[in-house]
């Protein structure tokens, strides 16, 4: 590995996770530190979050459940400890490097269930559309009943991203791009389609859209469905549990933590170690929206990430060195071959 490709790696583990600790410097610089220290050091039930975690494993345990039916559904029939230990490393992966665990979980599935990498790539798409259909939902119908909340929350916070797509969207340039865009993919998939490395790209782009096509050809649909609303009740779980582990949050009820756990589930989606800062800035705007003083709500982001951030790498570590254990006796059937 030459200089290049090693600074490349380290940019990318580096620049997201620097957005990140800038954020929370940005979030933490005028908060009273002793305060929070005092919240952190007496005014927390330990006890109570950790209950709270076994419902993030139980999540992840049941999402990779619900991806071996999509990897089923392509007519390989996989096993169900690999594919759910394949999905708590994907997590502890991210950690380190975003995105990047859902490479790796593909990866290390095709390589023990001998399911082509592509194939598996279309039904992670499949995976992740659904997580998107459900916190997009879930966060429609909370702007619905809670309008007040949302106005003033994008009023007293601007975001960036918003401004920048709307400068976007009322470009010129962008039209143009958009227009050169689809005439070269028109120009490379029609007319230089006879080129052997095309030809290459349209046959993983083929095995992608037959994984991504594998939610049409689930015959339990009900199962699936069932499935996916119990990660995303375990997850709000592993979430709002928290709430009680703390005095100034744990009589603010169900509706403020359904509205709390929805930004938390946009910050999480951000390009950034384990949405570190955006999580925060979430969590804590939406706490003191409703109430909670800025050091209490500081306090609480801070305890609950770094905790639940420490589980998801201590059981994702765990399912990246289970992997290549309970394959073993396999891997080494497979390397002896018949003598002639």
């Amino acid at each position: 590995m030459d200089f290049k490709q090693i600074f490349r790696k380290i940019i990318k583990v580096l620049l997201p996770l620097s957005l990140g600790v800038i954020l929370l410097w940005y979030l933490y610089r005028n908060q009273d530190l002793g305060e929070m220290m005092n919240v952190i050091k007496r005014g927390v039930r330990y006890d109570i979050i950790l209950f709270s975690l076994i419902f993030g494993l139980l999540g992840n345990m049941i999402r990779g459940l619900r991806w071996c039916m999509l990897i089923d559904s392509l007519g390989r029939r996989v096993r169900r400890r690999n594919v759910i230990y394949a999905v708590l490393g994907n997590y502890a992966i991210n950690m380190a490097l975003p995105r990047v665990g859902e490479i790796w979980r593909c990866g290390v599935t095709s390589k023990y269930e001998k399911v082509p990498f592509t194939k598996l790539l279309g039904t992670l798409f499949v995976d992740r559309i659904m997580d998107t259909v459900v916190v997009g939902l879930l966060t429609l119908c909370l702007c619905i009943f809670n309008i007040g909340f949302f106005q003033k929350f994008f009023s007293e916070n601007p975001l960036a991203i918003v401004e920048a797509i709307y400068r976007m969207l009322s470009s010129v340039w962008t039209y143009i791009g958009l227009a050169l865009f689809v005439f070269l993919i028109w120009l490379v998939f029609v007319r230089l389609k006879h080129l052997l490395v095309v030809r290459k790209v349209i046959g993983v782009i083929k095995n992608i859209w037959e994984g991504v096509k594998c939610l049409w050809k689930i015959e339990q649909k009900v199962r699936f469905a069932v499935e996916t609303l119990l990660i995303w009740c375990c997850y709000f779980l592993y979430f709002y549990i928290t709430f009680f582990a703390f005095d100034f949050t744990k009589d603010l009820g169900i509706r403020i933590g359904l509205i709390a756990f929805a930004m938390s589930s946009i910050g999480v989606a951000a390009p950034v170690q384990g949405g570190i800062g955006v999580w925060h800035f979430m969590v804590i705007s939406t706490l003191v929206a409703f109430g909670v003083n800025s050091d209490d709500a500081g306090a609480f982001a801070m305890v609950v990430f770094a905790i639940q951030a420490a589980w998801v790498a201590l059981v994702g570590l765990f399912g990246i060195t289970a992997l290549p254990v309970v394959n073993k006796n396999k891997e080494v059937k497979d390397s002896v071959k018949p003598e002639n």
